[in-house]
C-alpha cells in the first residue's frame, strides 16, 4: 500500500506557502530560484547545524513537488539516503586519503580490486568496482601509465585481457588500505557496533535483492546486473 508523502515529514518541518525561503545556504548559486540548498558551496561550507537545516529544506521542496503523488515514501527516504551516505563517504575518503595520492574513488577501487584478486580479468573487475568496461578502460590506462598496474594476456585465450598490481601498485595499496579503513570507521563512530553489523547485513541484503531483481527484468549476465 502506497503512503502520502506528507504523512512522512518530520514535524518539526511544516510546510509554508507562498516565497520560497532559505536559511541554510551560505551562498547563493546560479539557479532558477537563486537559492539553491544543495549548492556545491553549502555543502562544502556549512556546518553540521547549517548542513542538518539544508538538508530539510531540501525534505520540505520534495515534499511540496511530490505531495499530490501516490509514493513510497519509506522506500523514497531509504534510497535517497542511501545514495547521500555512499555520496558523503566517497567525497570524504577522496579528500582525506586519496586526493594527496593523486586518485579518485575509482582508480581508489580499480587498485584494491586488482591487489585483492592479484590477477584478474578486466570484466571480472568492473564486475566487482560496479562500473563499466569503458570506464574501466580509461582508468586501467591511467593507473598502467604510472606504473601502477600492468596488463597481460590469459593463458588460455589470447583475446582476454588480465590486470595486475606491479610492485609499485602493491606498495601503495598497502600502505593506503590502512588509512582509508581508519577513515572507514571514523564515518561509522555515529553507529554502535551492533548498528553498524546490522547496516552491513541490510546494505548485502539489498544488492543480492536487487541483482535478483534486475535479472529477473532481463539481465543476462553479472555485467547487465551490476555494470549498466
Amino acid at each position: 500500500m502506497t503512503r502520502p508523502i506528507a504523512r512522512r515529514l518530520p514535524t518539526d518541518i511544516p510546510l509554508q506557502a507562498g516565497p520560497k525561503t532559505y536559511t541554510h545556504d551560505p551562498d547563493p548559486c546560479p539557479c532558477l530560484m537563486g537559492r539553491c540548498t544543495l549548492s556545491r558551496v553549502a555543502r562544502a561550507t556549512a556546518n553540521d547545524t547549517d548542513s542538518a537545516g539544508a538538508l530539510r529544506d531540501s525534505e520540505r521542496e520534495v515534499a511540496t513537488t511530490l505531495s499530490e503523488l501516490s509514493v513510497d515514501t519509506t522506500a523514497m527516504g531509504a534510497v535517497n539516503n542511501i545514495y547521500r551516505a555512499f555520496a558523503a563517504l566517497r567525497n570524504h575518503l577522496e579528500r582525506t586519503v586519496l586526493v594527496p595520492h593523486d586518485l579518485t574513488w575509482t582508480s581508489w577501487v580499480v587498485l584494491w580490486v586488482v591487489w585483492i584478486w592479484e590477477s584478474i580479468e578486466t570484466r571480472h573487475v568492473a564486475e566487482e568496482a560496479g562500473i563499466s568496461k569503458g570506464t574501466l578502460t580509461g582508468v586501467a590506462t591511467t593507473l598502467e601509465k604510472r606504473g601502477l598496474i600492468s596488463r597481460g594476456t590469459h593463458p588460455g585465450d589470447g583475446r582476454r585481457v588480465l590486470l595486475t598490481l606491479t610492485p609499485k601498485g602493491k606498495r601503495l595499496a598497502k600502505s593506503l588500505y590502512p588509512l582509508v579503513n581508519a577513515q572507514e570507521a571514523a564515518a561509522l563512530g555515529a553507529l554502535s557496533e551492533q548498528e553498524a553489523a546490522s547496516l552491513s547485513t541490510m546494505a548485502r541484503k539489498i544488492v543480492l535483492h536487487v541483482a535478483e531483481l534486475s535479472i529477473a527484468a532481463g539481465a543476462t549476465s553479472p555485467d547487465d546486473v551490476i555494470c549498466r
